[in-house]
């Protein structure tokens, strides 16, 4: 058995994704199981360097973990030839220029997203990542979820025969930051600094509904600001620019609709955070994050509309849940054993830079649809 350390530079830890999701349930949790066994007799070990401007809090992460190694000089870490693959979950605007910067220095690199600003920008990183010949990967998180794996499952099984839409709702109040501490950093709020929920949750449906149900090929959306004025984490009031609702309707390769509202000002009333009803010809189900339920052909009643009297039905009570059939992983980590996998065992592996392009550019064109009034086709971005 050989182990093989490979030092990872991780860019944006501090954030509550970045420390969470991806330093401690993924990278950390790799080490604590042992490594990654790549099947030739390699087994990987990922040790983490933590990079980023604040020093005092990298230093307490590292303590906290028992990690040697910080710094928040991102040139001298990309400099050093024993650091292999570079992670970025800083705030949008700051990474396109990270992850360049990166590919130049010959890293393999993983990046959270959105990858750039803009569509220009993220097809200029996945041609100068092709380019120089290094790995990359977006983080996909949302198709290695349990609950969209058993809908995934559905779907390759044929269960919904022809699928006719998708009905997602997704999102939670965000406190204002007034009488309680908001759950989200003020940047996400603020349009000049990258801020909005399209530019946030766009390239999430992008992924979401290609991997499942085939490619966007149009988008009218309408883009809002809800609550104007929120406090950031000093107290302070500030004006609200950037967008912090969505109601996108998109049009999909083969026929399919799909309608997907996302809101950080809506109160839940639904089982999980995120739940995609997919509606077709030979059955029904409904997928949040962790659970599944679903309802064949065979199986669906005839509800009589009567307005007159209370309804009698428990509709819940007639789907099924869809069972596990195995564990499931944390999706984070699941996609990072994929992308290592790649860098160092040759695995195949599609979610990259160009995935992450196509996902800026449906959120660009949504902005543009909200702000234009009108549907707009989506071009397929080639290879």
């Amino acid at each position: 058995m050989t182990r093989r350390t490979v030092r990872i530079a991780m860019n944006g830890v501090t954030g509550r994704m970045g420390y969470r999701q991806h330093l401690v349930r993924s990278i950390l949790a790799l080490r604590d199981q042992g490594g990654l066994d790549l099947g030739d007799g390699t087994v990987l070990r990922p040790e983490p360097v933590l990079v980023g401007r604040r020093e005092h809090a990298l230093r307490e992460i590292a303590e906290r973990h028992g990690l040697e190694h910080v710094s928040t000089d991102v040139d001298a870490v990309l400099a050093d030839p024993t650091v292999e693959i570079y992670f970025d979950s800083q705030v949008t605007a700051a990474r396109e220029d990270a992850v360049t910067r990166a590919i130049m220095a010959g890293k393999h690199v993983y990046t959270e997203k959105p990858t750039a600003t803009g569509l220009d920008g993220a097809l200029a990183l996945a041609r100068l990542a092709h380019d120089r010949g290094v790995r990359h990967g977006v983080v996909q998180d949302k198709i290695f979820l349990p609950g969209l794996l058993k809908l995934k499952r559905l779907v390759d099984g044929g269960f919904f025969g022809r699928v006719l839409s998708v009905r997602g709702e997704f999102g939670y109040w965000v406190f204002e930051g007034d009488w309680q501490p908001a759950q989200r950093p003020s940047w996400n709020y603020r349009a000049e600094d990258g801020g909005g929920i399209v530019v946030d949750m766009f390239p999430h449906w992008e992924y979401v509904l290609h991997e499942l149900f085939g490619r966007v090929t149009s988008v009218q959306a309408l883009a809002t600001t809800h609550i104007p004025q929120r406090w950031d984490e000093n107290g302070k009031p500030y004006d609200a620019t950037a967008d912090d609702a969505a109601y996108g309707v998109f049009e999909l390769e083969g026929g399919a609709v799909a309608q997907i509202n996302s809101s950080w000002a809506v109160r839940v009333n639904r089982d999980e955070l995120l739940e995609l009803q997919v509606d077709g010809t030979e059955g029904s189900a409904v997928a949040g994050l962790r659970g599944c339920r679903a309802q064949h052909r065979g199986t669906t009643p005839g509800p009589v509309w009567d307005p007159d009297v209370p309804t009698a039905e428990a509709f819940r009570d007639q789907w099924q849940e869809v069972p596990d059939n195995g564990g499931f992983d944390n999706g984070f980590k699941a996609q990072w054993e994929l992308f290592l996998r790649h860098v160092y065992a040759d695995a195949p592996y599609h979610w990259d830079l160009l995935a992450g392009a196509r996902g800026v550019q449906l959120a660009e064109l949504g902005l543009r649809s909200s702000a234009e009034g009108r549907r707009i086709a989506v071009p397929e971005i080639a290879p």
